[in-house]
């Protein structure tokens, strides 16, 4: 299954500029929901720091389809290197449902992660 969401995210990487502020797809982003769905999202990325991160975007679209628990995520940036999610990320996903034992693709080497152990002081 790593081998399938990371092909997923590394799909949705195609970077781009959408204006002299605003940039995305430099980062792609897959998540495995509980129920076997993958979504994908990119990041966006803004001159005044009010963008967003793929992961985010990814999960964002798995609750508009109204699935609320995520068993793996994957984020990859343009060269194919496996990236572990920013402490927004980190600390957003915690505040999901059952999330402690969602497993996190930390590297290219195939190492899963436990968020729980990437986040063990978390607001939750």
């Amino acid at each position: 299954m790593k081998a399938i969401l990371y092909n997923a995210a590394r799909a949705v990487v195609h970077p781009q500029k959408i204006s002299n502020q605003i940039c995305s797809g430099g980062v792609g982003a897959a998540v495995l929901s509980k129920n076997g769905n993958i979504y994908t999202g990119v990041c966006i990325d803004t001159d005044c720091s009010l963008g967003m991160c793929a992961e985010r975007n990814a999960i964002s679209s798995m609750i508009t389809k109204g699935e609320f628990e995520i068993k793996m995520v994957v984020a990859v940036d343009k060269k194919g290197n496996v990236l572990p999610p920013c402490g927004a990320c980190r600390e957003f996903m915690m505040q999901l449902k059952n999330s402690k034992d969602t497993e996190v693709l930390v590297d290219n080497n195939g190492m899963l992660v436990k968020l729980a152990d990437l986040m063990p002081y978390s607001y939750s």
